[in-house]
């Protein structure tokens, strides 16, 4: 396929869970993939993964916190790709061991942290969205935790920050009506199996517990993803192991 013809999705936050679902969910569509996480350290094993499954791919290296990095690695992409024609966003968490502190003892600088998450996903769309509106196409897609929709306390800050990114995605979803362009939400409650969360959590069961029932299977929410970005019916999906209230 030519580069014009060709449409590249972008992974950011690619692991082995969800993130490499998408890959391989798009890839099966036609995408060709291009993955952006922080360690290099398995971007092999992803590529070759893709590449198995006849899927074009390629992995870069950045800290969506380090904005130079990132937009380097954005205009690599464009140099090996063409366009950007889809951007999924879903960094994990930085350190696996440190537990958020409960919402009513957080102060202003704990939720300045944890928005830090928030304010890469705003600067990558306004890296990419200029080109999707000027080719009438192309779709962002956020991936965020279930506390934006349902109080969660334990998880502080990270409440905060997952509100703020749905609100984000919500209202790009209204402002880019009639112009082509897609935004929309997964909204994630449950432990991703295959992801680095759910591999941590299974491995200390005296710490943790059994989790059985609270896990989520990724490609089921790649798949959701995929449903969202082509019929364009909603700006959300919710994906929850937990009973949501009425």
């Amino acid at each position: 396929m030519s580069a014009a013809a060709r449409r590249t999705a972008v992974v950011i936050g690619a692991g082995p869970g969800l993130g490499m679902s998408v890959a391989h969910r798009f890839g099966r569509e036609g995408y060709a993939v291009a993955l952006v996480s922080r360690s290099a350290g398995r971007h092999a094993g992803y590529v070759a993964s893709l590449a198995g499954a006849g899927v074009e791919a390629a992995a870069f290296t950045a800290d969506v916190h380090d904005r130079d990095r990132t937009v380097a690695a954005l205009d690599a992409i464009r140099e090996r790709f063409g366009t950007i024609d889809v951007l999924y966003y879903g960094p994990g968490a930085a350190d696996l061991d440190v537990a958020p502190a409960s919402i009513t003892g957080i102060g202003a600088a704990d939720a300045r942290e944890a928005m830090e998450i928030v304010y890469p996903a705003v600067d990558l769309v306004g890296q990419v969205l200029p080109g999707m509106i000027e080719r009438g196409e192309g779709g962002l897609l956020f991936a965020g935790g279930l506390s934006a929709v349902m109080p969660m306390p334990a998880l502080g800050g990270l409440a905060i920050a997952s509100a703020a990114l749905r609100n984000y995605g919500l209202t790009l979803h209204s402002a880019l009506a009639g112009q082509g362009v897609y935004a929309g939400n997964l909204i994630i409650g449950g432990l991703i199996e295959r992801g680095d969360i759910h591999a941590h959590v299974v491995s200390q069961p005296e710490r943790f517990g059994d989790v059985g029932g609270s896990t989520l299977d990724p490609d089921a929410i790649a798949d959701g993803a995929w449903e969202l970005y082509t019929k364009r019916d909603r700006p959300e999906a919710t994906f929850s192991a937990f009973e949501l209230p009425v």
